[in-house]
Parts: C-alpha cells; structure tokens; sequence
C-alpha cells in the first residue's frame, strides 16, 4: 500500500499521508511526500492540499523507529535528513499548500502544518479530549532547531512562540485558532473539503501575480529551513545526551503501554 495517496480535484492535487496508525514520519513516508509534493508542482497541479488520518493527522518522528537505530549516527542523520527534505518539499512548493487537520499535530505534524500556507484543523467531537497542535520537543527532552523556532515565531509572533517552545506546549484547536497557529475550525470531516477549498480559490486569482507574490512573501520561510538554521550534526549530538534519552525511553514506555 502506497505510504501517501494522491486525489486529483481539478486543479489542486490532495496528498495523503496514509501510514497507519498515526502516519509516524519515518524516512520512507518522508520521502514518499518529498516526492509527492515536487511531482504535483511538476505536472500541472495548481495547488496542494495536504492531509492525514482521522484523530492524528501525523505524530510526528517515528520515535521506536529512531530509538531502534541505536548508536548508528549515519542512520539517525539520514531519517533526519529525510524529514527535512520533506518539509523543504512543503516550504519551498511553488504552487500554493493548505493542509486539513482531521486530528492532533504533534510535534513533526506541527512543523509540516507550519510549512504550509493555510492551516485547517478540526475541533475534536469529544470536548473532554480537543485535539491538540504544536511542538512539544522540550516534554521529551529534545530543542527545536532555531529554523523551526522561526516558523513558529513567523505564525504566532516572538513573544508567544517563546512560551509555547519552552514549555512543549500543545494548544488546543480553539486555542489555536485564537493566536494564529491555525487559520481555520472545521469539522473533522470537512477539514479536507475546507483545505481544497482555500487552494481552489487561490488558483482562481490572476497565476502569475499571485505565485510571484507569495514567492516574494514566503522567502523568510524557506530560509529558516536553510540547513545552518538546523544545525543537523549538533541536532543529533543532542539526541545522546542522557536527559534526551531518559525522556525518549519514557515515551516509548508510554507507546508501549497504550498498544
């Protein structure tokens, strides 16, 4: 089965991330929508609406996969590196993206949605259990590299982007909503229609302004993704570091315990 899935709405190409259960991001899914995303650009598409699961639209890194790799460095930069080639892939799309979040964005789910130029995201239909989007690196002991900081500083302005990095914090889609994290409330079912929707009424403008424009608008965001804003080989130094690690063998604990 194909790790993402493509439906054609006229103009505009959906992509779907579609590894169950909760499109962890391992290095074939990444590359799988690496490629997914420049071939859209590449053959006519004139825009993307990115999607995933019900409930969790991505969890983020696949963290048994990375732990699994051990001491292999070149193995832990090589998914890294996948990653951000997916997400450089969404940043640096010369077609416009808006992503539906049907579910909770987590960490590499965060930064994928922030990659993109529209956010849509559902409102959990349990309101004792809201989904929930943003990056929560310092709960389990890793630091967003300054390139992502930017992002999120880009979305939410400095001050705000500050306290919900030191505290890993996760707003809920309404508290999302209320500082900028997202763009748009949906129901879970329609968060693919409203993505499609925003992209189709884009494409619909004059083509060319409206790609020069945002070109011009969105160039701070690419180069937060340059790799010396990532600092990839300090990254994983990190990851060994005994704080980091105790906190990851604890989330797999918890990984562990919910299966």
């Amino acid at each position: 089965m194909a790790l993402v899935q493509t439906q054609e709405h006229g103009d505009i190409l959906e992509i779907r991330l579609a590894r169950p259960p909760v499109n962890a991001l391992d290095p074939s899914l990444c590359g799988a929508l690496r490629d997914a995303v420049t071939h859209a650009a590449q053959h006519g598409a004139h825009g993307i609406a990115l999607t995933g699961g019900p409930s969790v639209f991505s969890a983020g890194l696949d963290v048994p996969y990375l732990m699994s790799l051990g001491d292999d460095r070149a193995a832990l930069i090589h998914a890294w590196e996948a990653f951000f080639g997916a997400a450089r892939a969404l940043i640096g799309s010369p077609i416009p993206v808006a992503v539906g979040l049907a579910g909770h964005a987590p960490a590499g789910g965060c930064v994928l949605a922030l990659c993109c130029d529209y956010r849509v995201m559902a409102r959990s239909p349990d309101p004792a259990k809201p989904f929930r989007i943003g990056l929560n690196e310092t709960q389990v002991g890793l630091v967003a590299p300054e390139g992502i900081q930017r992002l999120l500083r880009r979305v939410v302005g400095a001050h705000r982007a500050e306290r919900l990095l030191v505290g890993g914090l996760m707003p809920t889609t309404d508290e999302a909503l209320a500082i900028g994290l997202i763009d748009e409330v949906a129901s879970v079912d329609d968060t693919a229609q409203r993505a499609t929707a925003w992209a189709q009424a884009l494409a619909a403008l004059p083509r060319q302004p409206v790609l020069d424009t945002r070109a011009i608008a969105r160039a701070d965001a690419i180069e937060a993704l340059h790799p010396r804003n990532i600092e990839l080989e300090r990254f994983v130094a990190s990851w060994y570091a005994p704080d980091t690690q105790n906190a990851l063998r604890a989330v797999l604990e918890r990984l562990g315990k919910s299966r």
